[in-house]
């Protein structure tokens, strides 16, 4: 397949985009857009909308703590473990270098 330039792959893309948003632009005239917006309004009257949003889940304190706890002591064992892994790989290379020296 031979290479587009920049300008022909531009113009491919512009052509494409008038190609598909061009039926959609013509399918729907604005003043139709406009005549169903008052039937939207009259539906939203028709239904009863609560002037107040249920309550939401109660928290409790300790219950937090304690998953605050958990999340901590997770993280500290993650950050051990990296810090091991990053030793090992250290020292692997360390040792790698002394060899190659030898």
């Amino acid at each position: 397949m031979p290479k587009r330039s920049r300008l022909g792959q531009l113009a491919g893309l512009v052509a494409a985009g008038l190609v598909v948003c061009a039926p959609v632009a013509q399918a729907a005239p604005f003043s139709e857009i406009q005549a169903s917006a008052p039937v939207i309004a009259q539906a939203a009257a028709v239904h009863e909308v609560p002037s107040q949003a249920p309550p939401g889940p109660v928290l409790d304190p300790a219950e937090t703590d304690k998953a605050n706890s958990q999340e901590t002591k997770r993280k500290i064992i993650a950050g051990v473990a990296a810090a091991i892994l990053l030793g090992l790989v250290i020292l692997g290379r360390r040792a790698r270098s002394k060899k190659k020296k030898s």
